[in-house]
């Protein structure tokens, strides 16, 4: 069933072999999209390899710093978002020969005083997380060093002035002063490099098929065409002036959500967003049910000791760990040598986070029935599990419907992270649209709406069941 479903979604032949591509898709002109297609010189280049090796592709796109861990895991087979070979990369990864020269260059504001690397030194610097420009800003210059989760983010920062100074990768470096004419870069380069894509240790077939290819495509000229052929994505990025504030607002509406259908992230990000939320929400809400009933019964009636113990370990690790690394760990670790859906990782990672709260809420209302009320159901001659479905757990659950409620919407908010694992929910809707468009406001001014009115809707909800448990009693 699934490679079906990947034929349908990727067009792919599902009876020939397949290589998975992870990528950040807003690397433009290496990796950027167009529409709901993720294009550029990386897909380009590793496309026509497959072609030529009689494979098919798919590609992911996911954050950059977890491209290599993916790859190093198995769960895609080769890495390409302007990767550089550094010797720490290489311990767990394989790379191709090298493919492209590059550099990391240093923008700032037009009207700044910086001029060279030494002029940047004890001011703000941003930086990609996880990058080379990162790595070599921390070993040899004194600054104060902001990350961030992709290269737009980092020049959208410089623009805000929340840095002084950003490094971005060549290329993509001039898409971005092409897009915004205030800024420049500083003539010398902080540091050049080579690109290479990232293969999976355990695809060792793919290494000499990967450097026969490359050999073979720069002797061709094919390597140059594609090089030539995404320079147009540069030149096009300039704009003009728009004239009145109120045209220039309508244009930007017109480009970040109707041009390319790119609402359409929005809406497709939220469908996924909702079901990871409803399945997760179940899935907590039968968890910590369940630990909520085995740790009173242990403290009521001293049983289960040992099943009590193991609840108050998961509880303590899940309380005490953020959800994001929890989601990190369950795909990359737990799942990493399983090709899983992952709409199925996400709500297993935000059922276990949410049980572990649930099941605090439910105990904290299960002990605050007074014990007279259990007592007096064994004395009527009903046993312990009877007595707490039917005198106990109505009652609990009326005392902490509002801190479940609370609590689901606080899930509905925290699935926002499923996109470090390449999940298109919403939030990472709103990133494809920042991505293609280098504009911030409008696709988180949209994101942040949407969540609002799914919030105020279920907290309307909730106040419509309260009311009507309250008239039942």
């Amino acid at each position: 069933m699934l490679p079906l479903l990947l034929t349908a979604v990727y067009g792919g032949n599902a009876k020939r072999p397949v290589i998975r591509m992870a990528t950040e898709a807003t690397f433009p002109p290496y990796e950027y999209r167009e529409g709901t297609k993720i294009v550029g010189i990386d897909p380009d280049i590793i496309n026509e390899i497959a072609r030529r090796s009689g494979y098919d592709v798919i590609i992911e796109d996911m954050q950059f710093n977890s491209v290599i861990a993916a790859v190093q895991t198995g769960k895609v087979d080769v890495g390409a978002s302007g990767i550089t070979v550094t010797p720490e990369r290489a311990k767990s990864v394989n790379f191709t020969m090298p493919y492209a020269q590059a550099g990391q260059l240093l923008l700032t504001h037009k009207t700044s005083p910086y001029r060279s690397v030494a002029d940047i030194e004890n001011h703000r610097v941003g930086v990609q997380m996880g990058s080379t420009g990162d790595i070599y800003v921390t070993k040899n210059i004194r600054c104060k060093i902001e990350r961030y989760g992709n290269s737009s983010m980092v020049v959208e920062a410089l623009k805000h002035k929340k840095v002084d100074v950003a490094v971005v990768d060549s290329e993509p470096a001039k898409v971005y002063l092409a897009k915004n004419p205030d800024l420049r870069k500083l003539e010398e380069p902080l540091v050049m490099e080579y690109y290479a894509f990232a293969l999976s240790k355990k695809r060792t077939d793919l290494l000499d098929i990967f450097n026969r290819a490359l050999v073979e495509m720069k002797a061709d000229g094919t390597l140059e065409k594609i090089f030539e052929k995404h320079k147009s994505h540069v030149n096009s990025m300039a704009e003009a002036d728009d004239g009145s504030s109120w045209k220039r607002f309508c244009n930007a509406l017109k480009t970040n959500f109707v041009s390319g259908d790119r609402y359409m992230f929005l809406v497709k990000g939220f469908l996924v967003t909702l079901e990871v939320s409803a399945a997760a929400v179940l899935l907590g809400l039968i968890l910590g049910f369940i630990v909520a009933v085995i740790r009173c019964t242990a403290d009521q009636t001293g049983n289960l000791k040992t099943i009590d113990f193991l609840c108050k370990i998961y509880l303590t690790v899940i309380r005490g760990t953020p959800v994001v690394v929890q989601l990190l760990i369950i795909y990359f670790v737990i799942f990493g040598s399983m090709n899983v859906n992952k709409v199925f990782v996400a709500i297993v990672a935000f059922g276990l986070n949410s049980g572990a709260y649930v099941a605090e809420i439910i105990r904290s209302g299960i002990m605050s029935i007074d014990r007279g009320q259990l007592e007096a159901g064994r004395s009527l001659g009903l046993s312990y599990a009877k007595t707490m479905v039917l005198i106990i757990l109505p009652q609990a659950f009326k005392n902490v419907l509002p801190a479940l409620g609370n609590e689901f919407i606080v899930l509905l908010k925290e699935t926002s992270v499923a996109g470090y694992i390449a999940l298109e929910d919403l939030t990472k809707g709103g990133d494809i649209i920042r991505g293609q468009t280098y504009n911030a406001f409008m696709p988180l001014a949209a994101v942040a709406l949407i969540y609002l009115a799914a919030v105020m809707l279920l907290s309307y909800l909730l106040t419509i069941l309260e009311k009507r448990l309250k008239k039942n009693e």
